[in-house]
């Protein structure tokens, strides 16, 4: 059986594993959203950073890739995947169903936001956004370049974040 992941937010443009095969996906219940304070890779604990998340919202779906495993790198993928996203505890790892823009329906593993957990932000205006954005830098690099990179990748597959949208607009114009 396939084992899938869905990517949200930097597994788009960096999933770091073997794809075999990817989905324009949808997932329900869920909005994506810069709600994770950003403590090891695009910021740091004085100075933190933000990441995407999903956050849990009745009537929300949030647009992504269904990432296919490559068959045989199940297990490694997901030691990696475990090593990469749990890192600090703030993400969940759920396996929730997604749908594929042909309509199929599959399980993903996905990760989403505690929000219970220290590094949980949700709520922040967008220009609180974009001003934390536009500054921080972590382990892997600066905030731009994460809200860049995954912007730029949802308009490559054809999707749109308007939010995300805004905010790069608004990241650039504060670093003019």
């Amino acid at each position: 059986m396939t084992m899938w992941v869905f990517g949200y937010g930097s597994l788009l443009w960096d999933p770091g594993f073997d794809v075999a095969r990817s989905a324009v996906a949808t997932l329900e219940g869920y909005a994506r959203s810069f709600c994770m304070r950003s403590i090891h890779h695009r910021g740091t604990e004085t100075d933190p950073g933000l990441v995407l998340a999903l956050d849990r919202v009745a009537g929300a779906a949030c647009q992504g890739l269904a990432l296919a495993v490559a068959a045989g790198q199940e297990a490694q993928t997901l030691q990696y995947l475990r090593e990469r996203e749990l890192i600090s505890s703030a993400y969940l790892e759920k396996h929730l169903d997604v749908t594929l823009s042909c309509g199929d329906t599959v399980r993903a593993v996905t990760y989403v936001i505690d929000p219970g957990h220290v590094q949980y932000c949700g709520g922040l205006t967008l220009e609180n956004q974009a001003r934390i954005i536009a500054r921080a830098r972590g382990g892997r690099g600066a905030n731009t370049e994460y809200l860049f990179n995954t912007t730029d990748h949802l308009t490559g597959i054809g999707l749109s974040d308007p939010d995300l949208d805004w905010l790069a607009a608004r990241v650039r114009a504060l670093m003019a």
